[in-house]
């Protein structure tokens, strides 16, 4: 999705008669699809072809030989089984850029398993650091893995068409949710990699900054940090607390680091006395980071998202006016692409297939009489 917001014509190829699993994932659904299709497939075309028919891969080796880039997310070697793997179809199309996505990469022991965001989450780390202190692991609110998994994708292809321009030869990608996952721990695997220190669970706090956290104020909860020293002064003002500043036991974030559960009792007890309203007020142009934790109502109305014309409404055959949070890179010299809506299953297999491949209307019916398409 995110390289049709670029501008690439992007033609996704599902099973006849069911289509993308995501399309039966409700509810909640609007008009046919459900919810959740609609979130990652705009600007998209879809092209139904049954590919375990000889028939139907053929139809998938005549678009490669079309195409720039084939992305893929079968478990390893089942694209091979029917000719559609990278060997066999950079033989025929050697201009091709082949990415594969897959939950735990090409070999190894684990290339078999299905990939699930939230069990590789657990695999690759990032369950057992998200919840509570002293509660049970939790998964992340969205889909993080994958969506991570899906930006490395992303930068990927974008660095192998660079390189086709300047060799004229494509070549396989290889990503995998539990890559992108291991390589998302940052700071955690650093931490742990070079000085020894094993993650747990913190909550909002962060285990190398103090304060940078949610607190409870009188009505909710605020997000406040400070990311160097000068910044703690500020906050100390803002929250009428000046006489931290100059204790000796918060000086430095190393030192409020080791005096985390002081600090952050004086500061937690202070924060509790106002609304969440009020601190926002207080805290207007301090120059700290600040925020509420806003629900999906108060984000949709929020200012600057509205500002930044974060909503797109795009029409749809069955479901009126879908509205989808839109593209979060906006270029100064690319014309903006003209959203179109999530397709239907099977909305442009005759354009495609007629008009990209010269299929002649004869071919065509038989295919679609025999269920290939």
């Amino acid at each position: 999705m995110i390289l049709a917001d670029m501008g690439a014509e992007v033609i996704k190829i599902e099973k006849p008669g069911e289509g993308d699993d995501t399309r039966s994932w409700g509810p909640p659904f609007c008009g046919t699809e459900s919810a959740y299709f609609f979130s990652v497939n705009r600007n998209k075309k879809s092209v139904t072809v049954n590919i375990k028919q000889p028939e139907g891969a053929a139809i998938v080796k005549q678009l490669a030989h079309k195409c720039d880039i084939l992305v893929e997310n079968y478990l390893p070697g089942k694209l091979c089984s029917m000719g559609l793997g990278y060997s066999q179809l950079s033989r025929e199309c050697p201009h091709l850029i082949y990415c594969s996505i897959t939950g735990y990469g090409q070999t190894g022991p684990y290339a078999k398993r299905a990939g699930y965001d939230v069990i590789v989450s657990g695999v690759g780390g990032l369950m057992h650091i998200t919840g509570p202190k002293d509660g049970e692991p939790c998964k992340v609110g969205v889909a993080m893995t994958d969506l991570s998994t899906g930006l490395y994708a992303h930068g990927a292809i974008m660095a192998a068409v660079l390189l086709r321009q300047k060799t004229g030869k494509g070549q396989h990608i290889d990503c995998s949710l539990l890559s992108t996952q291991v390589a998302s721990l940052v700071n955690i695997a650093s931490n742990y990699l070079n000085a020894g220190k094993e993650a747990t669970r913190q909550g909002t706090e962060h285990p190398s900054i103090v304060p940078y956290q949610a607190f409870r104020t009188l009505d909710g909860f605020i997000l406040l940090g400070a990311g160097n020293d000068g910044q703690f002064k500020v906050l100390c003002k803002c929250l009428d607390l000046a006489v931290l500043a100059t204790d000796e036991r918060y000086l430095t974030n190393n030192l409020r680091v080791i005096n985390r559960v002081s600090l952050l009792d004086s500061l937690s007890k202070r924060i509790s006395k106002l609304s969440t309203k009020e601190w926002l007020v207080k805290l207007e142009n301090s120059g700290i980071p600040y925020g509420p934790i806003n629900n999906m109502e108060a984000v949709f109305s929020d200012p600057q998202v509205q500002h930044l014309q974060l909503i797109q409404e795009i029409p749809h055959q069955t479901a009126g006016l879908v509205r989808l949070p839109g593209p979060a890179v906006k270029f100064s010299q690319s014309p903006t692409v003209v959203p179109t809506a999530p397709p239907m299953l099977g909305q442009h297999t005759e354009e495609v297939l007629q008009g990209l491949l010269g299929m002649d209307e004869l071919t065509f019916s038989e295919l679609r009489k025999s269920k290939v398409i």
